[in-house]
């Protein structure tokens, strides 16, 4: 006899609905190891209990052999069945998942502009800059994409402004993989326009950034660098800025943020 059919029942598969949803395989203290769903729950299932020695069912093995417990949890269809995966997995943790566990990892980027200077952030802890009185953007799924852009979007800013020294700036929190910019002499309208490309509205912000630039003796001699990152702004617009306006305006929402917990979510519903 099989694993499965020991472990959960020699008729669980032939009972199992051919509809979609998800599958919880638990310990025998009823903890959750692993979270997955299924277009066609029989199907998915009977992959694992068919699975073969093959490394590609490694984990499909290891979860049968460690299993004690599965609960189904049928849902009227494929996208609400990933939803309700996306939530169970951010609620239990389970040790064998990894995509989508992590959301508290998701950063966003901070944006503030008065007659003084113009205030950046990126950060994944939002509320602990709350004194700024940040508009925030995010959050993203990709840490690197996201920092790489903050760094970009600093650096030409540096070139079209006056970069402030962080001792100069305002008493700020001390966190690992926070950052705090302050740019002086930036034209309020820039700044604005920029708001609207952090926000995935339009590329307007980027287009006036290099027409700033353009008039910037250093980043004409620098043009070569000055057009990479020209376009690793554009990049990241095309693939986390816009999604994420377009993902808000699909499910009627307005503003330029999403909670880390429901950024998933979010994109998951707007499909």
């Amino acid at each position: 006899m099989k694993r499965f059919d020991r472990t959960f029942g020699a008729e669980r598969i032939a009972q199992l609905p051919t509809s979609p949803g998800v599958y919880l395989f638990k310990d025998d203290d009823g903890a959750v190891l692993y979270v997955g769903k299924a277009a066609n729950l029989r199907r998915r299932l009977s992959s694992y209990r068919n699975a073969s020695r093959k490394k590609v069912h490694r984990k499909m093995r290891m979860l049968v052999r460690e299993a004690s417990q599965l609960e189904i949890r049928v849902q009227p269809s494929e996208r609400e069945a990933l939803a309700v995966e996306n939530e169970l997995i951010r609620s239990f943790e389970p040790p064998h998942n990894v995509e989508g566990a992590f959301s508290f990892l998701y950063p966003a980027i901070g944006l503030r502009w008065s007659e003084r200077r113009t205030l950046l952030c990126f950060t994944t802890s939002t509320p602990v800059w709350d004194v700024f009185e940040f508009t925030w953007f995010g959050h993203f799924r990709s840490r690197l994409r996201a920092k790489q852009a903050f760094d970009t979007l600093i650096d030409l800013l540096a070139l079209v402004g006056h970069l402030e020294r962080r001792s100069s700036l305002d008493p700020a929190p001390s966190l690992r993989g926070s950052r705090l910019a302050g740019v002086r002499q930036l034209d309020s309208q820039l700044v604005a326009a920029l708001g609207g490309y952090l926000a995935g509205e339009s590329l307007d912000g980027l287009k006036q950034l290099v027409l700033a630039l353009l008039e910037k003796p250093l980043a004409r001699r620098e043009s070569v660098d000055v057009q990479q990152m020209v376009e690793l702004l554009e990049s990241f617009y095309a693939s986390d800025l816009r999604p994420l306006h377009d993902a808000l305006r699909s499910e009627g929402r307005s503003g330029t943020f999403v909670e880390q917990r429901e950024r998933d979510v979010l994109f998951i519903r707007s499909q």
